[in-house]
């Protein structure tokens, strides 16, 4: 959810934890993953589109091995789908997808299984996971009000356990490649924390650099940091899987003097943008989209987030430019908004992907279930049933969310060459028993309950239903002591 709010305390209430301290502590709280948890992820990707390997130690799991005999649903028309089919795997990257695979290495019996990639958000304000399902039960705890109050005295290490939380709650459900929407980057040591969280955790995707809450509208986002962050992050391979883009405020939010210099500050980066734009009916009337593409700020590098009140005219550019659409209908119908325009967009061609946005008010990271509601809402508002097959739905949570991130050519789909980020789904559990359309049970029936295994970059993440080298209960409870002491300040 984007936050329209100023607080002019805001500036007054930056906590001044320098980053070596805070890190310090961050390090003893992270004794909740453990040494062998924060091994690096193997044979990393950094950037967007390239994808060299650094030698990083595979942490758990053989080096070369194939998955065989498992459903695969590979999400790429070239190979399809394969019953009794095989995926090998070497050196974290997919060799080959197909039937009785004669290759080196571990097999790994996959019978029973739906094998298929790994689930793409590609909108989650991790942080707030601190306060998770905290929102929406009196004024004081309405979503926005919510994020200023927690947001403007949260410490550096209370973003750090939020967003470990909501990577280690992603594995748990299957998702492997995440957009961290992080708009409480309140001062470095804050940026340095969250992104602690994805150097343990390890998994693939995009550090959405956004203002802090409460930050003034007439202020422009600390440009300076987002370069040191690029620099000591991003440049030097600390998160390997992970590449920097902007959070940024779209026109209608700001004004020109501040939505052009950090557009062009980011740009200039080489950075991709992502833009909370047209998401209540009063945004609509502003007509974000329309002034983004009037600034020629639409493009491949720009995801616009709801835009639930949208032209065609804005549609028709959204789709012309190249840009994508992240929604999150659990949030945008629990927030109010109204219904995500999912037939709209699907018939506009404009590439459309999904989100859990935040647990604060959606509570669950469950991806699944972002599924079956877009399923619906394109029927219902179609009225009719055969309007959207399951089998586009999937497409969004996989292939076109790593396309809308500029991964494409490296996962969201089990292609030879593209890196080995791959869940699977229990066939014979009593949620998704009996499996006769492959595509309906996972986007209709599975849950994270039924996610058997979940493989990063190569790496085994969660193996007969149980999260690896991640020690829950510790996570869990340094998480409650964080809230707890934010809720006491």
């Amino acid at each position: 959810m984007d936050d329209m709010q100023d607080d002019k305390q805001a500036e007054n209430q930056r906590t001044g934890i320098n980053r070596r301290s805070m890190l310090g502590g961050a390090a003893a709280a992270a004794g909740a993953l453990g040494a062998a948890a924060v091994a690096s992820p193997a044979a990393a990707v950094r950037g967007r589109g390239s994808h060299p390997d650094h030698g990083h130690d595979h942490g758990r799991g053989p080096r070369e091995y194939v998955l065989t005999g498992g459903y695969v649903v590979s999400m790429d028309p070239a190979v399809g789908d394969l019953d009794g089919g095989d995926v090998h795997v070497k050196d974290g990257r997919i060799v080959a997808v197909g039937r009785g695979l004669r290759a080196r290495g571990s097999r790994i019996d996959a019978r029973g299984m739906v094998v298929m990639p790994g689930l793409v958000d590609t909108h989650w304000h991790l942080w707030t996971t601190l306060f998770r399902s905290m929102a929406s039960s009196s004024p004081a705890t309405a979503y926005f009000a919510l994020n200023v109050a927690n947001g403007v005295r949260a410490l550096p290490s209370d973003l750090y356990q939020g967003a470990r939380l909501a990577l280690v709650d992603a594995l748990n459900t299957g998702v492997t490649t995440v957009n961290d929407w992080s708009h409480n980057i309140r001062t470095p040591d804050h940026a340095d924390a969250n992104l602690q969280a994805h150097r343990e955790v390890g998994l693939r995707g995009r550090f959405s650099y956004g203002t802090p809450q409460g930050y003034p509208g007439t202020s422009v986002i600390d440009l300076a940091d987002i370069a040191r962050v690029q620099r000591e992050w991003f440049d030097s391979g600390r998160v390997p899987l992970m590449h920097l883009g902007l959070a940024g405020r779209p026109p209608g939010l700001v004004g020109e003097a501040v939505f052009r210099p950090e557009y062009d500050g980011a740009r200039g980066l080489g950075l991709p943008v992502s833009y909370h734009a047209n998401s209540t009916r009063a945004q609509g009337a502003l007509q974000m989209v329309r002034q983004l593409a009037e600034q020629d700020m639409l493009g491949p590098d720009t995801q616009l987030i709801h835009a639930l009140y949208t032209t065609p005219e804005e549609r028709a550019a959204i789709r012309d430019s190249g840009a994508s659409v992240s929604i999150s209908p659990m949030s945008e119908l629990l927030i109010g908004y109204g219904i995500s325009p999912v037939k709209d967009m699907v018939d506009s061609g404009v590439l459309l992907t999904l989100s859990v946005d935040t647990l604060s008010l959606v509570g669950s990271a469950d991806m699944w279930a972002v599924m079956r509601l877009t399923t619906g809402l394109h029927r219902g508002v179609a009225e009719q049933e055969l309007s959207i097959n399951t089998r586009r739905v999937l497409q969004m949570a996989t292939i076109d969310g790593a396309r809308s991130l500029g991964l494409g050519d490296v996962t969201g789909s089990l292609t030879p060459g593209k890196r080995a980020d791959v869940v699977m789904v229990r066939r014979h559990d009593v949620a998704t028993a009996p499996v006769i359309d492959v595509a309906n049970t996972l986007a209709l029936a599975a849950g994270a309950e039924n996610v058997d295994t979940v493989i990063v970059d190569g790496r085994f993440r969660k193996r007969g239903g149980r999260l690896l080298d991640v020690d829950t209960e510790r996570v869990v409870r340094s998480t409650e002591q964080a809230i707890a002491a934010l809720l006491a300040r």
